[in-house]
């Protein structure tokens, strides 16, 4: 780690006016950056500290029909929340499944969407990697591909984004409210995090200085409420980012699918979200048949990075099966919570 100037900023716009130069980082819970910093991965030259800052840690269900999450709020705290946990249940179900208890109660709404890849040649200071350092070069292309991307990817960088968090959010349609010295705008999840491209440096849509205070569940989420589950296979039961996962939502009338929802984790540097899976199912009975249908279409674009994750399209076709079929049974009445597995509940 080389040494840093720190401040601590006490509004939004002190934040962002100290921000303006080069070589800033926000820091809120610190659950990656820290790590980052503490391996010579990233190296900012001044650490802003946000995690005082007033009005950006609520859980804020609003008369429109819509939920508003401050950036600030802890994981554990939205997972908690009965509003949430009864009106966006596989939300609840991500972060449940998304880390350990302690860091759940220290990690935070916005840190989750910023999160960097857990890639383990990014992670590496000495391997080459394009998105530390742009021109270098991909070093997981051709090496040990297993947990790296089946989709979205380009011949600069292979990596996956590791939260569970944003699955569900993708799936929902939430926003990403920001904030910088242009003023406030609004941004589809889907939107905000950036496939690799000529470019796998830049991450997200933000632009220099600019700070995410909220994110957005519109109204039309909650109708899901009755039929929505997250699931995640994992290489070990507890505290494990995804090697799959899949956010799946139903609307169910007269035995027939209204609306359906359906995203991934752990198949690109996004959540990939599939539109054209979802539009399958409309206006049909819910069935094991269907349910293949979509998960093949979901996956028809699908190219391995080596023959080490191959094996990942047929896990998340059987994945979004599972999911779809969990969904149409309905939501628990109960949320289980870590280490036990969701894929262990009868």
């Amino acid at each position: 780690m080389i040494l840093f100037d720190y401040s601590r900023a006490s509004s939004v716009a002190d934040a962002i006016a100290a921000a303006r130069q080069p070589g800033s980082a926000f820091l809120a819970a610190g659950t990656n950056l820290v790590d980052l910093m503490k391996g010579g991965v990233t190296n900012p030259e001044r650490v802003i500290d946000i995690t005082r800052l007033p009005g950006l840690s609520g859980i804020e269900a609003r008369a429109d029909g819509s939920l508003r999450i401050g950036a600030l709020a802890r994981n554990s705290d939205v997972a908690d929340d009965p509003h949430v946990a009864r009106t966006y249940p596989m939300v609840a179900e991500a972060l449940l499944a998304g880390a350990s208890a302690q860091l759940r109660n220290a990690a935070t709404v916005g840190g989750n969407l910023m999160q960097r890849t857990r890639c383990q040649y990014f992670t590496d200071a000495v391997s080459p990697c394009n998105k530390r350092q742009p021109g270098s070069g991909c070093a997981a292309l051709g090496h040990a591909t297993r947990i790296h991307a089946v989709q979205g990817w380009s011949e600069h960088c292979i990596a996956t984004h590791p939260s569970d968090f944003c699955v569900p959010l993708a799936a929902l349609d939430a926003s990403v409210e920001i904030e910088g010295q242009g003023g406030k705008r609004s941004v589809k999840l889907t939107e905000f995090h950036l496939l690799p491209g000529d470019h796998p440096e830049r991450e997200t849509v933000l632009e220099p200085g600019e700070l995410v205070t909220a994110l957005t569940l519109p109204a039309e989420a909650a109708q899901f409420a009755g039929n929505a589950r997250y699931l995640k296979v994992r290489d070990r039961t507890s505290y494990a980012f995804a090697v799959v996962s899949a956010a799946a939502a139903l609307t169910l009338d007269g035995g027939r699918i209204g609306q359906a929802r359906l995203a991934f984790g752990g198949l690109a540097l996004k959540p990939w979200r599939v539109p054209e899976a979802e539009g399958s199912l409309a206006g049909k009975a819910p069935s094991p048949e269907a349910f293949a249908e979509a998960a093949r279409i979901a996956l028809d674009s699908a190219k391995p990075t080596g023959e080490a994750n191959a094996f990942k399209v047929e896990l998340a076709r059987r994945v979004a099966v599972r999911a779809l079929t969990s969904a149409a049974a309905g939501t628990p009445a109960r949320i289980p919570a870590l280490p036990a597995s969701p894929f262990g509940l009868v």
